[in-house]
């Protein structure tokens, strides 16, 4: 007989989705390739839309889906619950239903055998959209006629509130899905469980993760009870892990369903699986993973000894393989101090092999030429200076007997960064530093990538690092200058002319133009000419970032809608604003991606203007600069002479030298671009010759690794030696790596350990509804929050949610322009995000040590920038059940004050030193 509605699970597979949905192929392929999977049978979406036509019920179903929103829940349920109207007024056509009773009778030998009856979607169990839950599932239902009634249920489930949410987000639209339904006999399962053939927490493929419960796996799924958790390694059967929980409840079978019952005393807290039936499941997994090519995300049970496999479906979300996050901080080299401040706060995450290896001489180099033009040749001995990682982070390391000189020697150190001539900082930078480096940069940009053989790219990316090092660290001179500049302003005022009702020190430092701001402002600029053409802005708004360097900036031809002439206009625009901006670097280890090569970090900033969300920048520089002004005339109108000359002086010397500190930043990444791109096109030579997998595999590779296979390449060999394995294991160990915080200061049992009471941290131990930070900028906010790693996760941003990271960088400043607020877990009054926050008048809390891991995305808070606080408003079970993973380390966070962390302590009294021997030059002035 030719069927219409039932398919055997014999009869259907993979191929088979648009009639059996996800979760009826998968079971069909199943078993076909012998796994032990329950008989049952497919009521293919052929029986759905015949019921849905003869109901003629389309229409209407789709236009009350189609009317509510997915952010618009009382919507959505109103919808929902007149379309479930519908299915239950409807009748199964006759052919249908005596299709389904037919092949019941044939799978239940006496009418009365229990099966699960369980929703099979057309966009169900995919890889990249996984619906489990979106539809119903009916368990234990016996009898012909509740299982029509089941069926007709199931049918309506595919227009429950959450599913049309979820399509809706996912934008599948309503008039194309179906539903297919699974029906398949009962398991009486004496227990069942989940099983994931990937680590879901590290993300490990060669490990199968096993949750397993006593009864049927509905109190797993349901997330009723706590289940064991088995971690086993898959090739070997061995059970890494074992974690017996306390299981409370079980469901089981009733005469008309099934219920949650109490678990007998004794089983409680007994293991489900030994080692044993573990490893006997995890092969199953394997089987399973092989025949899809993919991780499964499983539904087994146990019953009479045998498992069966109820349902597989891909996984989706599995993070990158990690390896397990470091609990030791012991440090190479016992008798000095290793600190992690300065260059290292560019440097937020563990750096890859090849920065490691290459950076460390680079630093220890130009720390020594700046020290010996401060303090005199040969105040540093050899090894006296070191640049190591540990567990993967960077570490100024000093000697001990080195720091007690190099305290010695501050004040003639600060008489020399405060002084105005010819070595003075600011001066030091324009003439000699920032045209150096420039013209380096220029010199390497100028060679043609073909023209340079492998081991000259490797040279010349060497050459840049050692430039752009040796700016940065010139960079850092400026710094002690622009904040005792801007800490001696903010004391005399506070102390000696502040009044009642007069605004903050802050408010005369802000509205001038720096290296960040005129970004802001061109790419406004770009944005709002945009919006003047239609049709680009149509375009522009519809093209995801990640598809903007090969689908815009390379595309041959204009999109459709878009005239040539304005879109030979908007590239030459983008790419002049990416020419003149795009080195600003995120993360100075060159693993990272700038703009100038990876503009989709910018791209979602650009539609933000597009949209024009926000305020005007040139219109908020404006106000800024009107408050300022009229600030400082009503201050200079009151004071008398003496507090005038010394409020003025001290008042220009902090506005001359901040915007110079943003301008000097801005450019530390010239190089990048260049060094990106020449170890790109050394790590292609590589993948062509077969060492790697991906050309920027190039950056986990060590020095010795890239110096080999460059000089093998530029010796005429075509094919090298795979380095894959090798490289697969160190982005493993790396993630791990970063799933930690490294103290600021090693060893940690040290006496200089006092060091951190000199720096504003807050206590990673914080707990309760508020969180202590640094106030860095005023007002008061209450917003979502939205928690971002890296430059990976710009795109999450959305308008009006507070900014939520580890540490920003000039880098970061686009995302001001959309935040309401700014909270970080590293950075103090003086460091950018403080700077920039005020500029953009959001506030700001900043050095809280522990925001990103205390506040989820999403979360309402409330930041303080007054009293520097942000409180929990909305505390989910996961961020009050979040507990750090090791050992807490102590987040410690830098003031941006010092040339080098142990230059804090003659900060703090040299600051006297240096403001008394500019004050006397200013006198004899």
């Amino acid at each position: 007989m030719i069927r219409m509605a039932v398919s055997e699970f014999d009869e259907i597979g993979k191929d088979d989705l648009a009639l059996a949905g996800g979760k009826g192929a998968n079971l069909g392929e199943l078993s076909h390739a012998g796994l032990p999977v329950p008989p049952g049978f497919v009521l293919t979406t052929r029986a759905y839309d015949a019921f849905v036509e003869s109901s003629d019920i389309v229409d209407a179903v789709v236009g009350r889906a189609s009317v509510a929103r997915a952010e618009d829940p009382a919507a959505l349920e109103e919808a929902a619950e007149g379309i479930r109207g519908l299915f239950a007024r409807g009748e199964i056509p006759k052919l249908v239903d005596d299709e389904i009773r037919a092949a019941y009778e044939k799978l239940s030998k006496d009418g009365e055998t229990a099966v699960a009856v369980r929703s099979s979607a057309t966009a169900e169990d995919l890889a990249g959209a996984s619906f489990a839950g979106q539809q119903e599932t009916y368990l234990n239902v016996r009898g012909a006629e509740a299982l029509l009634g089941a069926v007709k249920r199931c049918w309506a489930s595919l227009w429950t509130a959450r599913a049309m949410a979820y399509r809706k987000r996912q934008g599948i639209a309503s008039e194309t899905v179906s539903l297919a339904v699974v029906v398949q006999r009962m398991v009486k399962a004496e227990a069942a469980g989940v099983m994931f053939t990937a680590n879901p927490a590290n993300g490990r493929r060669d490990q199968a993760a096993i949750s397993a419960a006593w009864g049927l796996g509905e109190s797993v799924v349901s997330g009723a009870v706590t289940p064991d958790s088995i971690v086993v390694e898959k090739e070997s059967g061995r059970v890494i892990s074992r974690e017996i929980a306390d299981k409370e409840v079980m469901t089981v079978y009733t005469a008309s369903g099934t219920e949650e019952r109490p678990v007998p005393e004794g089983r409680r807290r007994q293991s489900v699986l030994d080692d044993e039936r573990a490893a006997e499941l995890a092969r199953y997994g394997a089987q399973i993973e092989e025949l899809y090519g993919t991780p499964q995300d499983i539904e087994w049970a146990l019953a009479d000894g045998e498992f069966a496999i109820v349902q597989s479906r891909p996984i989706t979300a599995l993070p990158e393989p990690m390896a397990d996050p470091p609990t030791d901080w012991s440090v190479p080299e016992t008798g000095g101090m290793y600190a992690r401040a300065s260059i290292v706060e560019q440097m937020p995450d563990p750096l890859s092999p090849l920065f490691a290896d290459l950076i460390e001489g680079s630093v220890v180099r130009s720390l020594q030429k700046l020290m010996d033009e401060l303090l005199g040749r040969h105040i540093l001995r050899e090894d006296d200076l070191g640049f190591p990682t540990v567990n993967g982070y960077a570490y100024y390391y000093y000697k001990l007997a080195a720091m007690w000189r190099l305290l010695a020697k501050s004040p003639a150190a600060f008489r020399v960064l405060m002084g105005s001539g010819e070595r003075g900082s600011v001066t030091r930078w324009r003439e000699y530093s920032h045209p150096r480096y420039k013209k380096t940069v220029e010199g390497w940009e100028a060679k043609p990538l073909d023209d340079l053989p492998a081991t000259g790219l490797l040279a010349g990316a060497r050459e840049l690092l050692d430039a752009g090092t040796e700016y940065y660290t010139s960079v850092q001179t400026i710094i002690p200058l622009a904040a005792t500049s801007e800490l001696l302003f903010t004391g005399f005022y506070n102390r000696l002319v502040r009044r009642v009702g007069d605004p903050p020190a802050q408010t005369f430092l802000l509205g001038f133009e720096s290296m960040p701001i005129r970004a802001e402002k061109s790419l406004y600029d770009l944005g709002t000419w945009s919006r003047e053409h239609p049709g680009l802005a149509r375009v522009l708004e519809g093209t995801p970032s990640d598809q903007v360097a090969l689908g815009l900036l390379h595309a041959d031809e204009p999109p459709a809608g878009v005239e040539e002439g304005v879109w030979h206009e908007w590239r030459s625009r983008f790419q002049t604003y990416l020419d003149r901006y795009g080195h600003t670097v995120y993360n100075l280890d060159f693993v990272n991606a700038v703009p100038a090569d990876d503009p989709a970090l910018l791209f979602d900033t650009l539609k933000f203007y597009l949209q024009g969300e926000r305020q005007n920048p040139y219109e908020r520089q404006r106000r800024t600069v009107e408050r300022r002004e009229e600030a400082t005339r009503a201050v200079l109108e009151r004071l008398e002479v003496p507090r005038r000359k010394v409020f003025g002086r001290l008042l220009k010397w902090a506005q001359d030298v901040a915007p110079v500190r943003e301008d000097a930043l801005a450019d530390v990444g010239l190089a990048w671009p260049v060094m990106r791109g020449m170890l790109l096109e050394l790590g292609r030579r590589l993948f062509e010759a077969g060492a790697v997998e991906k050309p920027s595999d190039v950056f986990w590779l060590s020095r010795d690794e890239a110096e080999k296979t460059a000089a093998s390449l530029d010796a005429g060999e075509t094919r090298l030696g795979s380095l894959s394995d090798t490289v697969a294991q160190r982005e493993m160990l790396w993630r791990g790596q970063r799933r930690v915080t490294p103290p600021q200061l090693l060893p940690k049992d040290s006496w200089f350990m006092a060091m951190e009471r000199l720096m504003p941290a807050a206590s990673e131990e914080q707990t309760g509804d508020t969180i202590k930070g640094v106030a860095a900028s005023g007002g008061q906010v209450t917003a979502q929050a939205r928690v971002l790693g890296g430059p990976e996760d710009f795109g999450q941003m959305r308008a009006g949610e507070v900014l939520v990271a580890a540490i920003t960088t000039p880098a970061w400043t686009s995302l001001f322009a959309m935040a309401s607020a700014v909270v970080t877990d590293v950075g103090g009054p003086l460091s950018h995000s403080s700077i920039v926050a005020r500029e953009y008048g959001i506030p700001a809390v900043l050095g809280t040590g522990v925001a990103t891991r205390r506040i989820q995305s999403g979360q309402n808070i409330r930041v303080n920038g007054d009293a520097g606080t942000v409180t929990l408003l909305d505390r989910t079970s996961t961020a009050d059940a979040e507990q750090p993973l090791l050992e807490p380390v102590s987040r410690v966070h830098s003031l941006e004050v010092s040339t080098r962390t142990v230059a804090r302590f003659a900060l703090a009294t040299g600051a006297v030193v240096a403001a008394a021997t500019w004050w006397r030059k200013r006198r004899r002035s």
